[in-house]
């Protein structure tokens, strides 16, 4: 499989310096108590078109406000016109100052957005080589008009294969067998919603691996921009979802997200890097993405869009990374990105609301892998491996460290596209 992806992104000549993808900095915020947040509303997937009076107050007292959020003073540009979904955010992926935001809280179906905590969860278990035999089980419980990218039963892929089906196709398909692998929906499901917890991303209930819609299936603006800000600091996240197109299963398969991989009526925006969008009947059109210019990464997350339009939800996005990167340096936040509890400060408040508890995040009970092995049937007890990914990521003992000097994957050099 030879992939290919996206120009965009600044290589100089003889490789003395790239371009810098996302790095999570020492945060700044490590000597700040972290705000305490109020329970959220029990959420639902029956979204109505107003946010509720009280969110939760993570990352800031104005982040739990309904409406947008953004302190405009002389020298900062306006927002931009025509933005009509429900919720979103703008982040600094570096600093986790939070730049402008609109309902970050409000707790909306994420669909298959979600898939980026799946991946952040499940991804370092397995050795991407490793080939697994895919039983007609694993394939049980693929939702109905759920996308896929072509998984057969009785068919042997390679880890690495399925992870390009789930970025590139969304395929619900590889996301089922790679839950199998994991030991089961059912615990590919508890494993996610310890790991939300972990990242405190406490707006978010996890029904369903895939993002599908489910009752009670939730997450927000906030809570997705959190998990691609932990996805991001793997080297294989980054690879996988930076790829524009790559073979499988002997054909071809391209990136969904238009950001990426552009369309008819959406160019490849400048400067993107991924990371991953959804639709779904309840959750309409979602999208995070990530994208550098001039030195700085920023984040924006989209929910549901109320202007049906093509691609709408990839056109706002554009519209807030280009006021975003005009933005950033001279707006002052609204709020930040928290670190997992795992890496707040001695003492500090982690902001769980009654409901949540905390997780263990990472791989519980994952053992190292010495090879990479095929496996086979239904079930599988994968081995795991945890995959330090070549970045110094050093989470515990009040510390939330991250390599600032991320190098960008060898996918993410300017590429000329056809």
């Amino acid at each position: 499989m030879s992939p290919v992806s996206p120009s965009g992104v600044r290589v100089r000549a003889g490789g003395a310096r790239r371009s810098l993808l996302v790095a999570s900095a020492t945060l700044c915020s490590l000597a700040v108590t972290a705000p305490a947040a109020l329970a959220a509303p029990s959420p639902t997937t029956s979204p109505t078109a107003t946010p509720p009076a009280q969110m939760s107050t993570l990352g800031g007292a104005r982040l739990g406000m309904p409406g947008t959020q953004v302190n405009l003073a002389p020298g900062v540009p306006v927002l931009p016109k025509g933005l009509t979904a429900r919720s979103w955010i703008v982040s600094d992926a570096e600093s986790g100052q939070v730049l402008a935001a609109h309902n970050a809280h409000w707790a909306l179906p994420p669909a298959s957005t979600l898939k980026m905590l799946f991946a952040d969860t499940v991804l370092p278990r397995f050795p991407k080589d490793t080939r697994y035999r895919v039983a007609p089980a694993d394939l049980k419980g693929v939702g109905d008009g759920s996308s896929v990218v072509g998984v057969k039963a009785g068919g042997t892929y390679s880890v690495r294969d399925l992870w390009l089906g789930v970025f590139l196709k969304s395929g619900n398909d590889a996301v089922h067998v790679l839950s199998a692998m994991n030991g089961g929906v059912k615990q590919t499901v508890q494993d996610m919603q310890e790991h939300a917890e972990e990242l405190q991303a406490l707006d978010t209930r996890v029904v369903s691996p895939d993002g599908y819609d489910a009752p009670e299936q939730v997450s927000s603006a906030y809570d997705l921009t959190l998990f691609a800000r932990s996805g991001l600091q793997k080297k294989d996240f980054r690879d996988y979802c930076s790829t524009v197109s790559a073979r499988f299963g002997g054909k071809e398969i391209r990136n969904t997200n238009r950001l990426l991989s552009g369309d008819s009526d959406v160019p490849v925006y400048r400067g993107i890097a991924g990371v991953k969008n959804g639709n779904t009947t309840h959750a309409g059109a979602t999208f995070t993405g990530v994208a550098e210019r001039g030195g700085k990464v920023l984040l924006v997350t989209v929910m549901n869009p109320e202007k049906h339009e093509h691609n709408e939800v990839y056109k706002e996005t554009a519209k807030l990374f280009d006021w975003g990167f005009q933005a950033v340096g001279k707006v002052n936040p609204v709020g930040e990105l928290v670190p997992p509890r795992s890496a707040a400060p001695a003492g500090a408040s982690a902001g769980a609301s009654p409901r949540q508890s905390p997780g263990t995040g990472g791989a519980p009970g994952a053992k190292a892998a010495a090879s990479a092995p095929t496996v086979s049937g239904a079930g599988g007890a994968g081995t795991a491996l945890a995959i330090a990914g070549g970045l110094l990521v050093l989470l515990g003992g009040g510390v939330f460290l991250v390599n600032r000097r991320w190098p960008l994957p060898d996918l993410m050099r300017r590429r000329s596209r056809p």
